[in-house]
Formats: C-alpha cells, structure tokens, sequence
C-alpha cells in the first residue's frame, strides 16, 4: 500500500499536514509493506528536509500512489483521477461553494474518505483538529481582551512555536477581578480549559459563578444541559437535549448577565435554540464585552458572530444597538474573535496530534480489511457514484437543491 502526502494548494495557504516525519516512521514501522511518499511543498509546518532526515521520500509523483492524503479540499484540477483521497471536502453539509468539487470526484472516478466522517460505531469522530481549535481560540480570545481595554499586547499565535510558548505568554498577563464563561466540554471546550488551567484561573461552579463575587478572575465550564431547560419545565439532561433539542428553550441569558468574557466552545446541532439572540445583547443586563467564537456558526446561536474574522485580522466590534460592525475598541461594542480555522495558528501541534491520531485509527483499517468499519463510513464516493451512506447528496451534487 503506498500512501501520497499532498502538497496543499488551497489558497490561503494551509501549513498542516495529516502525518509528521515522525508519525511516517510510525507507520511504515507498525505496517512494513507500506510505502510513504511526500509531494514537495513550500509552505507545509514540517519541511522536505525534515522528512529526508526521517528517511521518508519526497516526490512529485503522487500518480504511483493508492491513497493520497492531504487536509483542506483538492482544488479540481490538481485532482488525480481513479484515486483514492482523505480530505475534508465541506460537502456534507451540501455547501454550496464545494458542489462542483463533489461532482468533479465523481466525474474523476475518484474515491473519497473525509476526515469529519471518520469514526467509531457510536459515531464519534475519531480524528479530528478541535483540541487546538479550542487552544489557539482561548488564546486569541486572551489576546482580544487585552486590546480591546488596552491592558496587555499578546504576540499573533501564529507567531509562536507550540503550545508552550501560548502557555508562556498567557502566564505573563495579569487579569482583572473578570468573570469568564467557557460553554462545551467536548475537544474544542477541553482545548480551551487547558489553557485557563495553565493561567492558573480559578475554576468555579454554576451556582458560584452566577451569585459570588471574587477578588481574582475566575472562570466556569459548561455543558448544554447548563444552558437550556425543557419548554415544560420538566428536568432535562445532555442526552434528551440532543436527541430532542426542539423540545428546549435557552436558559443562557442569567449567564450574559454576569459575564464579561465569553469563550463559545460547543456543538450547536440542528433545532437547537440560539444560546442568545441580537435582542438579548440589546438589553441593558446584558455584560459580555468579549466573546471568543471558537464554533464560529455565523448568524448563529451567537448573535454577535455577524461574519467570520482571519488570522490576518482577527478581532471585530459588533454594535448591538444597530446589529452592525463597529471598531472593537468602541465601549458600547462586543469585541469578537471568529477565526474559523484557527488550527492553522498552530499547525506543528496541530498536524502532531492529527497524525497520531490517524495513523492509530485509520491505516489500520487498510490492513486489517477494515474490520471496525472506518473505511466503510468515512467513505462517500465509490466507482463514479455516491455510497449509501451519502446518497443524500445526490440532489445537491445535481444542482436541484
């Protein structure tokens, strides 16, 4: 089995990569009869070198390869037809930018595994790049907070090595007696409480957070059954929330009220109620100053995310009185950090943890005829036409929908 690492070519640029040098060496160690090859790039975290120094080829000549493995989606014509391809497609969810690359892989005969896809017989993902979402989102959020009331000047995350070297700025900064709200406790939520730990904050629990004052920041985790409540009042929990979300209402506003920095780190699902709408920012009691939308659903669950920010600029002010953009640093504005790829920020961790997590889970199944079912599901086009699983996309690959 000889396995293509892609040069990324989407634009912009994206420096991870789906194995490191390192993890390469796993592979063909645990599974001798495979081959790696790895497309010269630019641009990737790891270079060319590092791989040659692993003893890992670099070549251009992906064509020779069965499984070609990159991280954002092929641009049509770089595709190599009759292959098979590991890239998140954002298809879906029948998005409409990336229709015409979805019919091209079928046109191609091409036969594609997507990353989101990818997961155990329960349907949890299996590989997935929201541990850093959530650490590089708590960071920018810290960063964010600081320009917006000028109390510290935080380096670009994408400035930065590692993780440690974001742990090491943040415990440089001095906070004031702030109150911080950081809602999932899933990948991206857990990333962003690593960071908060490291700071040294104090953790405390609903009850606390919605009714003490403290002489020192704190901060407080919460999940959805925290922040929504059954419409007939009956008591609800996490499980009946997801399996019946219309059945809730958002119970999140008595947080709003005590809030001055807002960390969002959850799933929102179909049906789910918004945790708080463009009114509820116009009331008076309403204090958040800074939200930091790691889930980034724009026109979404959080009113303020009117737009998704970028690396380049990251931060925005939201004015809830005219629902408008306004300069972050305005008082009556909600600062906003919507970076919606903010793995990028931090590719070397990123691609690490990715990999590890690919290379346990996934070329397995290449070797062992795929007895846990990973290819099976992950898989959405086969022999020019849609698998079971996806033939729900068969109106939008042909335009109708």
């Amino acid at each position: 089995m000889k396995f293509g690492i892609i040069r990324e070519r989407k634009n912009p640029p994206d420096r991870r990569v789906v194995l490191s040098p390192t993890e390469c060496q796993n592979v063909l160690s645990a599974f001798p009869d495979s081959q790696i090859f790895v497309e010269p790039s630019p641009i990737r975290v790891f270079t060319d070198e590092e791989y040659q120094q692993k003893s890992i080829s670099v070549s251009k000549e992906m064509e020779k390869c069965d499984v070609l493995l990159g991280v954002k989606e092929v641009p049509i014509d770089a595709l190599i037809p009759n292959k098979k391809y590991f890239f998140f497609s954002h298809t879906i969810k029948k998005q409409p930018y990336n229709r015409p690359l979805l019919k091209a892989i079928l046109e191609k005969n091409i036969e594609l595994y997507d990353h989101e896809v990818i997961t155990n017989s329960k349907g949890q993902r299996l590989v997935a790049f929201g541990r850093y979402a959530g650490i590089v989102g708590a960071y920018n959020g810290m960063r964010a907070y600081g320009l917006k009331f000028n109390l510290f000047n935080l380096p670009k995350a994408e400035t930065l090595k590692d993780q440690k070297a974001l742990i090491s700025e943040l415990q440089k900064v001095k906070l004031p007696n702030i109150k911080i709200l950081l809602t999932g406790r899933g990948r991206v939520g857990n990333g962003s409480r690593e960071m908060l730990d490291a700071m040294g904050l104090k953790k405390v629990n609903v009850s606390e957070y919605l009714t003490d004052t403290f002489n020192e920041p704190v901060y407080c985790q919460i999940d959805a059954s925290e922040y929504n409540k059954r419409k007939d009042g009956v008591r609800g929990n996490k499980a009946d929330f997801f399996a019946n979300p219309q059945e809730y209402k958002s119970n999140f506003f008595r947080f709003t009220e005590v809030t001055d920095f807002y960390i969002a780190g959850h799933f929102h699902g179909d049906g789910a109620p918004f945790l708080y709408t463009r009114e509820d920012a116009k009331h008076p009691n309403f204090k958040i100053k800074l939200v930091a939308d790691i889930s980034c659903d724009i026109d979404g669950p959080v009113a303020s995310t009117i737009k998704a920010s970028t690396i380049a600029e990251p931060i925005y002010g939201y004015d809830p009185i005219t629902e408008k953009e306004t300069d972050f640093k305005n008082p009556n504005a909600i600062g906003v950090m919507a970076v919606d790829n903010l793995p990028c920020e931090l590719p070397r961790d990123a691609s690490t943890g990715f990999g590890e997590a690919f290379s346990k889970y996934v070329i397995p199944a290449f070797f062992n005829n795929d007895e846990d079912g990973i290819l099976e599901r992950a898989r959405m086009t086969k022999n020019g036409s849609l698998t079971k699983r996806y033939a729900y996309l068969q109106k939008y690959v042909d335009g109708l929908e």
